[in-house]
Parts: C-alpha cells; sequence; structure tokens
C-alpha cells in the first residue's frame, strides 16, 4: 500500500502515515491483506509495541489482547480495531506520564 508522499507533513500527519504503513506491513503476510491474524499481531505487538506491552511473546498475552481487539469475533483484527489498542495505549501512557510528572511536581 502507497500513502501519498506528504512533504510538508505535520508530526500529526507523519505519525497517522506510520500506523497505517505499520498495520500494512504485517497486514499482508498470510490470508487477508486488510486484517491482521493472530500470527501477524503477535509480530507487530512483539515488533513494534514490546517496550508497551510487556511480554507479548507471551501466548496468553497475545490471545488476550486479540480477544480484546476482535470486537466481531472473526478471529482477525481489521485497522479499526487496531487503532482502537494504539488509541487505548496512547491513553494509559499519556495518564501514566501525568501521573509520573505530578508525583515528581510534589517532591519539588
Amino acid at each position: 500500500m502507497s500513502l501519498p508522499n506528504l512533504e510538508n507533513a505535520s508530526t500529526l500527519e507523519s505519525a497517522m502515515q506510520l500506523m497505517i504503513q505499520t498495520f500494512h506491513k504485517y497486514s499482508g503476510n498470510e490470508g487477508d491483506k486488510y486484517t491482521l491474524s493472530r500470527a501477524e499481531l503477535k509480530e507487530l505487538l512483539t515488533t513494534e509495541l514490546g517496550n508497551y506491552l510487556g511480554n507479548a511473546q507471551d501466548k496468553e498475552a497475545v490471545d488476550k489482547v486479540m480477544g480484546d481487539l476482535d470486537s466481531n469475533n472473526d478471529g482477525e483484527v481489521d485497522f479499526t480495531e487496531f487503532i482502537i489498542l494504539v488509541g487505548a495505549l496512547t491513553v494509559a501512557c499519556n495518564d501514566f506520564f501525568l501521573e509520573y510528572n505530578e508525583k515528581d511536581q510534589k517532591k519539588k
């Protein structure tokens, strides 16, 4: 999949483009090229989100993420379901850093 070259793209536009490219980097490896199979999801989680998800190698952890994301129970994760994961992780990271900064400010 090729996205337009956004030479003057903003930071947010670049981030959106990277999310789309990352999803499709993994989604076309087996089966439907517009969804992530369990194996594709595991590879994406391990390679791209390992620092935030902890033990993405753990089969039970991958199964849990897959079950949570696969809202239509078709055994695959589509782009919308993937974006829900990225959004939820982003909110969790933001909350963590806000909490961390508040604690740091109280120490001063």
